[in-house]
């Protein structure tokens, strides 16, 4: 996105809402943002709340850098640094570019589950650690805005024990791309 530090130098919940209908590439292998969440640093639920540590050091850095990390030991998720010690974890993309490298890769055919999740998505678009830290504005990465008005949906974030009340989970409305259907849509 042109001037993306300007545009990830804010709230996360404002970031996570506008990057919705977003087109994202990791090396030429992506698609459509369709689902996000936030995460902000006063937030018991985000990875900054406690502070610094080596897993999450990305986060406390500049804005516009990917934020990477593994889930459970087992699966990476790539998020978004925004203003410091908050991020959007991109939950969900409508696969678009490398339909045969992201079906390779999971190891699945069906286009519905090749994104759908945090997981799949990292796991479709080769993400991991050595990701961690790289700027958005340079390769691998490639991310450019939505050329048309997209409407968004707003439910509460998946996966999470703390502040589950936030509506800070965001989707492209009536997206069968998402990770979880959502209440609103």
């Amino acid at each position: 996105m042109q001037e993306s530090k300007k545009f990830f130098n804010r709230s996360a919940v404002e970031v996570a809402r506008d990057l919705i209908g977003a087109n994202l590439c990791v090396d030429g292998i992506g698609g459509v943002i369709v689902e996000t969440e936030a995460y902000m640093p006063d937030d018991p639920a985000s990875h900054s709340f406690r502070g610094q540590t080596n897993r999450n050091r990305s986060m406390f850095g500049p804005p516009a850098h990917a934020y990477v990390y593994r889930s459970y030991g087992i699966h990476w998720c790539l998020n978004f640094v925004c203003l410091p010690a908050s991020a959007v974890l991109i939950r969900a993309l409508q696969p678009v570019h490398g339909l045969a490298e992201m079906e390779e890769r999971r190891r699945v055919s069906d286009p519905l589950l090749l994104c759908a999740g945090p997981g799949r998505v990292s796991q479709a678009l080769g993400i991991d650690i050595r990701h961690d830290g790289l700027p958005l504005s340079d390769a691998p990465f490639k991310l450019k805005p939505s050329r048309e008005p997209v409407l968004v949906v707003t439910d509460r974030r998946i996966g999470i024990s703390k502040a589950v009340d936030h509506l800070w989970r965001f989707g492209l409305q009536d997206s069968v791309y998402v990770s979880k259907k959502f209440r609103s849509s």
